[in-house]
């Protein structure tokens, strides 16, 4: 079993959404709490970074939540992950942005 630590970025996002995609978000979050082997359908590894994005598709839209693996750099042998921020995904051109906002977050509270 993992640990989910929710950043305020993540929580304000996530509180923001209609029912219907909080529950896609849960089921998501459930899989990555309780599943060793995570599915790349959920879970992938950013390339050239240390961080993964986790994916919810509701419908047509693509919601991308970036996350850090505390204690392990592999996803499969973390046991605790931080929720970063998230984002809907409308094209390519968002995750430079989006990566620059997770490692601010990542900065702000690693000096906590």
């Amino acid at each position: 079993m993992r640990k989910l630590i929710l950043s305020n970025q993540f929580y304000e996002y996530y509180s923001s959404l209609q029912p219907k995609v909080q529950e896609k978000f849960d089921y998501v979050m459930q899989i990555l709490i309780n599943q060793t082997v995570i599915s790349t359908k959920f879970a992938k590894r950013i390339q050239n970074t240390n961080l993964y994005e986790m994916r919810v598709s509701v419908g047509y839209n693509e919601y991308r939540t970036l996350l850090f693996t505390i204690d392990h750099d592999n996803i499969m042998s973390s046991k605790e992950i931080i929720l970063l921020n998230a984002f809907l995904k409308k094209s390519n051109k968002d995750y430079k942005q989006q990566l620059q906002i997770a490692q601010t977050i990542l900065n702000d509270t690693s000096h906590e």
